[in-house]
């Protein structure tokens, strides 16, 4: 009888019984949405359905009760942001958010070994995370104690011809593996047929950079919401360093980023810490973490970090100094480009819309799917392609790509 009962109230059965419903009540707003003139392409589909579904099941598989915070976890997380708060507003960076991040060197004692996945040959390039938290700051020696995160990770896949362009990729949460990253950024396409060189980054915690007892990602989405800033700022200083590299053995190279999902929130970080990038795709993004946290949490993980303040007021301002929806990205607006489904469910169409607004509003593409539907969709494929050729990336002709008005775009956002 006990475990009858720990399996129903169990979050992942809980989670999964309210998948479906979740489901039906987007689709009903979908429904009256698209009634709107110029938002048709709301309008539910079974495919939509299927999608949202997907993404619903997956967010309530992931809510496994052993990795919730005990309450020693509550208690630091919020004294981890409550120091913090005051450290930032001491040193100015609540004002400046973009004065907390250093300028990183090149790489130092670079590594490359060539292997293979996918029947694509790949360099596996290594070199050591200079990354530091500034002195004092909370949750500071946690993240150096990560010992296999402080040594960064990218896969190399290399065009036919030299002297081409550069598009440094960043995959997303729970990827950073060879066979994941190569296949969602279409490596072979992208390589072989339309000439980029590719630099694909291996996020902090994720890959071979994650915790000896933890999941790829994991780090990201815990109470210590200060781990996954430390993550964001190591992942923008290490990919940095990685374009330091590139420019140093090939100076008059032109470099654009593509991130996806987690990856889209640091390729928009890293283009408004880096200069001289020729594009910036930001793909199905998340853009506020503390937001997501408390959107995806049990009700009882939400309530307790609230109170302790784990999340809340603080842990936003907080997160400022890594915030894409604060820093400006450099590119200028026609070199901003967005895509999102109107039926994601885990980063949100909502977010994505907060950085197309925050980005002045450039090219932004919108697929009638979820989260992880962006790899079916061929109207994403040929968004991105376009983006890359009107940047001077790449020669293909422009292609016909689904884009959505912004009364769409507002509508979309549940």
């Amino acid at each position: 009888m006990q475990s009858a009962r720990s399996i129903l109230t169990d979050p992942r059965t809980v989670g999964v019984a309210q998948a479906a419903p979740r489901t039906a009540a987007f689709l009903a707003r979908s429904w009256a949405t698209s009634r709107i003139p110029g938002a048709e392409g709301n309008r539910p589909t079974v495919g939509l359905a299927a999608q949202v579904l997907l993404d619903e099941v997956l967010m309530a598989a992931m809510k496994n009760p052993r990795l919730f915070p005990s309450e020693e976890d509550y208690e630091r997380a919020g004294a981890d942001m409550a120091a913090a708060h005051d450290m930032w507003q001491a040193r100015g960076w609540l004002d400046d958010p973009a004065s907390y991040h250093g300028n990183p060197p090149a790489p130092d004692r670079v590594t490359v070994t060539r292997e293979r996945a996918l029947n694509v040959g790949y360099e596996h390039v290594t070199f050591p995370s200079t990354y530091e938290p500034h002195m004092g700051e909370p949750g500071r020696d946690r993240w150096l104690g990560y010992a296999d995160n402080r040594t960064a990770h990218a896969w190399v896949v290399r065009a036919r011809q030299p002297g081409q362009p550069w598009l440094v990729c960043v995959h997303g949460w729970g990827m950073g593996t060879p066979f994941m990253d190569l296949r969602a950024f279409r490596a072979r396409r992208l390589s072989r047929e339309l000439g980029l060189n590719l630099l694909v980054a291996v996020l902090p915690l994720h890959g071979p950079r994650q915790k000896a007892d933890g999941n790829g990602g994991e780090g990201f989405m815990t109470i210590d919401l200060i781990d996954a800033l430390h993550g964001f700022a190591q992942a923008a200083w290490d990919i940095r360093s990685a374009i330091r590299w590139i420019r140093f053995h090939e100076p008059e190279a032109d470099v654009g980023i593509y991130g996806l999902s987690l990856g889209g929130y640091t390729a928009a970080l890293t283009a408004a810490l880096e200069e001289g990038l020729a594009c910036v795709i930001a793909g199905i993004p998340a853009t506020d973490l503390v937001d997501l946290y408390r959107r995806h949490s049990p009700v009882k993980v939400r309530r307790r970090a609230l109170e302790t303040g784990a999340l809340g007021p603080k842990a936003a301002a907080v997160h400022r100094v890594v915030s894409p929806l604060v820093l400006t990205a450099k590119p200028p607006p026609e070199r901003r480009f967005l895509f999102a489904g109107i039926g994601d469910r885990m980063s949100t169409s909502r977010q994505a819309r907060k950085l197309w607004e925050h980005w002045d509003r450039p090219k932004m593409a919108w697929y009638p799917g979820g989260h992880v539907g962006f790899f079916f969709a061929g109207s994403v494929s040929n968004f991105v392609e376009e983006a890359l050729a009107s940047c001077g990336l790449t020669a293909t002709e422009p292609a016909t790509v689904l884009s959505l008005t912004s009364s769409t775009a507002e509508a979309a956002a549940p």
